[in-house]
């Protein structure tokens, strides 16, 4: 199992693009679809305390949401992160 994971769903916009930067980057995660699973979804909801997607973790790290990843990967302490867990 990775150590990203990204609760997600099919069709939403903002899970697609932190999706895409994490693939663009080489980054292996693991993806859980939270659209038609309500105990998956209850899940993503305990863990982050938010009830929008994506949610996306790194180890036990709560990044947030697509916006969050993008403006540490900005910040350039995506990658410090990564590396840290």
């Amino acid at each position: 199992m990775s150590n990203v994971i990204v609760y997600s769903t099919l069709l939403c916009p903002y899970c697609h693009r932190a999706k895409a930067l994490l693939r663009k980057k080489g980054i292996p995660f693991t993806e859980i679809d939270v659209g038609m699973d309500r105990a998956k979804r209850q899940e993503m909801e305990a863990r982050a305390h938010r009830h929008t997607v994506p949610q996306i973790f790194i180890g036990d790290t709560h990044i947030g949401g697509s916006d969050d990843l993008h403006a540490l990967d900005a910040e350039g302490k995506l990658d410090l992160l990564l590396q840290a867990s």
